[in-house]
């Protein structure tokens, strides 16, 4: 989780789901409270779009080792891997996209109701997955943005006929 704050001082909590092979961010859950039932809706929503993986690697918050959740997982499948409480170098790539949201949209907006941080932090998942470009990845991002017969649609492409 990344905690932030409305204009108001009233807080916002951010859920994180990262995959650790294409450094893509699946999903951002913005809201004032997310319980463990909050983390079951959005890792839901996340594998009915990306697919169920084999594991899910999370820290020992509350949310986390609720039984709930251990419950839904294990109905799905995949296997939670825990990190050593205190340890979030065990959980890096996590941390890092974790400072990566701070840094480049959290600490760059005032927000001024959740709807506009839900809103104004899509757009930025959107741009980090679509167009920012990731060292780790070759300066690529994890899901270009495509164009596909951009060569057909060139003015370029009439005149030289």
């Amino acid at each position: 989780f990344v905690q932030g704050q409305t204009h108001d001082g009233r807080s916002l909590r951010i859920l994180t789901l990262i995959d650790e092979h294409s450094r893509a961010c699946l999903a951002l859950k913005v809201a004032r409270r997310i319980n463990s039932l909050g983390v079951v809706e959005a890792l839901a929503d996340a594998m009915c779009l990306h697919g169920i993986p084999e594991n899910i690697r999370c820290d020992n918050g509350p949310e986390m080792i609720a039984k709930a959740l251990r419950k839904w997982v294990a109905k799905t499948g995949p296997q939670i891997q825990y990190i050593a409480p205190g340890s979030p170098w065990e959980n890096g790539y996590c941390e890092s996209f974790n400072g990566k949201l701070k840094d480049e949209c959290l600490q760059q907006e005032i927000f001024y109701s959740l709807k506009e941080a839900q809103t104004v932090i899509g757009i930025w998942q959107n741009t980090y997955n679509r167009v920012r470009p990731h060292s780790s990845l070759g300066y690529r991002p994890p899901a270009p943005v495509t164009f596909p017969d951009l060569a057909f649609r060139l003015p370029m492409a009439d005149t030289m006929q």
